[in-house]
């Protein structure tokens, strides 16, 4: 089979095994451990509560980015032209699968561009796994951003994915170079994204120092990319990386402990809160530990797969409003100045890794 072949097939698989098989876990994202304190006589109606923010130089109506998920497949751009045509009536930004199998094949680009035929005013995320954007030139890096008109590219840094893909790659070497030669050279912001194990606060720092400014945590607790791939590579007879995957899928830095390692090391910059997010109160709790916006995936393709997307995101949306009121807030800045109270294994990271609580 041709890599084009084969990158179009994993896309389909990935979309196949995440709707299917159980791959969220075994780690929690310890958002259990955190608490806000509810007030139960606030005055405050949901029709003055503001949640919205600025992002990559635009108004968005509530802290939510679909994060990316497909693209590259046939079929894939219907998936796509949904979630744009839903992030632009919401007024939530997007973001899109690996773009690698467009710059393989231009013949399956309006995968990709079909975004931008419906999200026309909210910020579009272009994406390219680490392993690619360190041995791609300036000239197919910039295809990428061009191919969407995209407001930021985001770099997954999908290390322990790899490690258990069959066809998996897992040498990032000459990473930090790339980012600050990409910093130097484009204007197009650089978002620093992990897929399901976290993003440290000594990682976090690194970037931070080589010119990135957008980081999304994805953690542990969610959707577990290795589970993902263990399933694949059951399904190839591929005994060897399904072991593989077995004995790394417990791994990673949960999402709450995430978000605050993250915040940490860069406070000037943005955090996407990802990873098992699943409810409004997950992202009240999110925003409240440090996330400047809360990201979805999973249960978004669900909701699009289930024909219940515009609700899905209408509820979430409201339930975030709501709760907000509920901690007696009237908008984002508020809320983050509100009690919350951290307990159990979350507090115990926190101290042993040197943060007050």
């Amino acid at each position: 089979m041709g890599l084009n072949n084969e990158s179009r097939l994993r896309k389909l698989e990935h979309v196949d095994v995440v709707l299917k098989e159980r791959v969220e876990g075994p780690n929690t994202t310890w958002f259990e451990y955190v608490f806000l304190v509810h007030q139960a006589s606030s005055e405050i109606p949901l029709s003055i509560v503001n949640i919205e923010t600025s992002f990559l130089k635009k108004v968005l109506k509530a802290p939510l980015i679909i994060t990316g998920m497909t693209g590259g497949a046939p079929g894939t751009e219907e998936i796509n032209g949904k979630l744009a045509e839903a992030a632009e009536k919401f007024g939530i930004a997007l973001g899109v699968g690996s773009q690698r199998a467009a710059v393989e094949d231009p013949g399956v680009e309006q995968t990709f561009r079909i975004v931008r035929e419906y999200a026309k005013n909210v910020p579009v995320i272009g994406n390219i796994g680490a392993h690619e954007f360190v041995r791609y030139d300036l000239d197919k890096i910039s295809k990428l951003i061009e191919m969407i008109n995209a407001d930021a590219l985001a770099v997954h840094l999908n290390l322990t994915q790899e490690v258990a893909q069959p066809e998996g790659t897992p040498d990032f070497s000459g990473l930090m170079s790339k980012v600050r030669l990409y910093t130097r050279e484009f204007s197009t912001p650089l978002m620093i994204k992990e897929v399901g194990q976290g993003l440290s606060y000594e990682v976090v720092k690194e970037l931070s120092e080589a010119g990135v400014k957008i980081f999304d945590v994805a953690g542990a607790g969610g959707t577990n990319w290795v589970l993902v791939e263990k399933y694949r590579a059951r399904k190839k007879n591929d005994k060897l990386k399904e072991l593989i995957a077995e004995n790394v899928a417990d791994w990673g830095i949960p999402t709450a402990a995430s978000i605050i390692e993250a915040r940490r090391a860069a406070p000037e910059s943005v955090i996407i809160g990802s990873g098992g997010i699943r409810s409004s109160v997950d992202a009240v709790k999110a925003l409240r530990i440090g996330a400047d916006l809360v990201g979805l995936a999973a249960p978004v393709l669900r909701a699009y797969y289930g024909g219940y997307l515009e609700e899905f995101l209408q509820a979430f949306i409201h339930g975030i409003k709501a709760l907000v009121a509920l901690t007696g807030s009237k908008d984002l800045n508020e809320l983050r100045r509100k009690p919350v109270v951290i307990t159990s294994i979350l507090r115990e990271w926190l101290a042993c890794r040197g943060f007050s609580v």
